[in-house]
């Protein structure tokens, strides 16, 4: 169960290389630059050991959810716009294309190439909230690794047992 700890950090670590990023555009600097792309290289590990580590946990508890949640980790279907699954392999590897334009321009002090990265990060973090948003649904509404869960009949119960107190 390697996902939960390593989708925090690739959902984290690009948020910081993103404000890292803003602050080289507001003040650039060499060493600014250098900062913010090592952000971006240790962002981009983390995405694609997230992307991996959840292909290996999604086949484990896959099985075990609702055809819901089943449609949006890795089946598609109605109201699914993209799964969770591909929408980590889109992220990951839009990351590794972001990082490497990042780290030309830092190695090359093309100022431009940065910038282009850093765009491209804004929009990449954006997606891995998005992503983040559906990793909680498969958790907390359909029960992905969570011992015991009942599609949330536990909860009502409890809370009506609670009521008639």
């Amino acid at each position: 169960m390697l996902h939960p700890a390593t989708a925090h950090f690739a959902v984290v670590l690009p948020i910081i290389s993103l404000v890292l990023g803003i602050a080289y555009l507001i003040k650039p600097s060499e060493l600014m630059s250098k900062i913010s792309t090592r952000f971006m290289v240790f962002a981009a590990l983390f995405l694609i050991a997230a992307y991996f580590s959840g292909s290996d946990d999604g086949s484990d508890v896959y099985p075990f959810l609702s055809e819901a949640g089943q449609a949006l980790l890795a089946k598609g279907g109605e109201g699914v716009l993209i799964t969770h699954k591909t929408l980590g392999l889109y992220l990951a590897i839009a990351m590794g294309i972001a990082t490497l334009i990042k780290f030309y321009g830092c190695f090359k002090k093309a100022l431009k190439a940065e910038i282009l990265a850093i765009l491209l990060l804004a929009i990449i973090s954006g997606g891995v909230v998005y992503q983040a948003k559906m990793g909680g649904e498969l958790t907390y509404e359909y029960g992905a690794h969570v011992e015991n869960h009942s599609d949330g009949i536990d909860c009502l119960e409890e809370q009506t047992a609670y009521a008639k107190e």
